[in-house]
């Protein structure tokens, strides 16, 4: 057989098998949630390839959207609580009990969360976790025994001083008055009186998926890195930075444990730290929590392409957020499938993102434009985008 011969009866490059795709985005904040970037990206993929089986599992990372991802795996029932903002506003918020009354599944950033204040002038002082209390204190009202806490996306750095106060707790400063909510008050705190905390506040297992490994306090504590993006300036911050370090010797008086260095103690802002110390509470990672409770791995297997996104791929992303695991989990999987990000801006190189075993990352972004525009334009560009790399990958 000639050269010329082999070429010609040389199988195709077109893919002919029906290729299986998994879309398991993270939502894109302000934009829109997971199940909706789910749909777009399905919509873009199925364009390209009609045939494709076409996976679509909205993830999250123990914030926003955290709360949807496990009521529809788990199956849990919605119920809704009157509380307050991170602001003192009145607002309902959504939490879970599961179909024997066992588990309570509770989102930090549905009572006090940075979206929902957003319309305020920012006040990262005075923000509190009290009204993600008065949720968590109804769930203990309900009887359960176990209460999965998804942190992420809160609005305060009050170290969980709120929650804490909402279930009895008492803050305190060296005149035996009570301080200020929000992270002002840690500054004057001096003792915290856990005398009147809810009598079935120590007799729960607590659950805190969060979603970074920050520390409590330091350089990448919860105040320095994340109180810039809820509004402290630089005074603010210093001053935030002191209360948590002060909070956090109060908590090693009050109950024995020091959480300074813990890996992850700073999630939302502080929270993990202050409830691990007092209420012993366990910490996992969000992201891969979702990951189980939807499937991802048996889902991954076999696929020929993983799409997963966010609003910002950066340096964050690749810390143990969705992106992160998505890609750790297909990573496992025997056929190593290709996984690309698709976010709405792109800031992590891709050296880096090839290290945590992302194959590229696509920004919706087709020239200079405003974050309100991309948001405007955020479902056709999530589609032409899924479009584009199923053409590429699914040939």
């Amino acid at each position: 057989m000639s050269p010329r011969d082999a070429r010609a009866e040389a199988p195709p490059t077109t893919t002919t098998a029906r290729p299986r795709v998994v879309i398991a985005p993270d939502s894109f904040k302000g934009s829109a949630p997971a199940a909706d970037v789910a749909g777009f990206l399905a919509e873009g993929v199925l364009r390209a390839r009609p045939d494709a089986d076409v996976v679509r599992l909205p993830m999250a990372d123990g914030g926003e959207g955290t709360l949807d991802a496990l009521v529809a795996a788990w199956g849990v029932a919605e119920r809704r609580t009157d509380t307050v903002d991170a602001l003192g506003r009145p607002t309902p918020a959504r939490w879970a009990v599961s179909a024997d009354g066992a588990l309570a599944v509770v989102e930090l950033a549905e009572a006090s969360g940075l979206a929902d204040v957003a319309d305020a002038l920012p006040q990262p002082l005075l923000a509190t976790t009290f009204g993600t209390g008065l949720v968590l204190r109804e769930a203990l009202d309900a009887g359960v025994g176990e209460i999965l806490l998804c942190l992420g996306g809160s609005a305060s750095t009050d170290g969980g001083a709120g929650i804490l106060r909402a279930l009895g707790a008492r803050l305190v400063d060296s005149d035996e008055e009570p301080v200020p909510d929000g992270g002002e008050g840690l500054a004057r705190v001096a003792r915290l009186d856990l005398a009147g905390l809810h009598p079935r506040a120590r007799a729960v297992r607590w659950r805190l998926a969060v979603d970074v490994t920050n520390p409590l306090v330091g350089d990448r504590g919860a105040a320095r890195t994340f109180g810039p993006q809820k509004g402290a300036g630089d005074a603010d911050l210093e001053y935030l930075e002191a209360g948590l370090e002060r909070w956090a010797g109060v908590l090693v008086d009050a109950a024995g444990v020091d959480v300074r260095d813990l890996p992850g103690a700073g999630a939302a802002g502080g929270v993990a730290g202050g409830l691990h110390a007092v209420l012993g509470a366990e910490l996992e990672g969000g992201a891969a929590l979702v990951a189980d409770a939807v499937g991802l791995a048996d889902a991954v297997e076999g696929a020929a392409l993983v799409l997963t996104g966010e609003g910002s791929f950066d340096s964050q992303s690749v810390g143990g957020k969705v992106a992160d695991q998505v890609a750790a989990v297909a990573a496992r999987a025997s056929t190593r499938p290709p996984v690309v990000v698709i976010a709405g801006q792109v800031l992590l190189p891709a050296s880096r993102a090839a290290e945590a075993g992302i194959t590229a990352a696509f920004s919706l972004a087709t020239g200079p434009a405003t974050l309100a525009e991309l948001v405007v334009h955020a479902p056709t560009r999530l589609a032409d985008v899924a479009d584009n790399v199923a053409r590429l990958v699914l040939r």
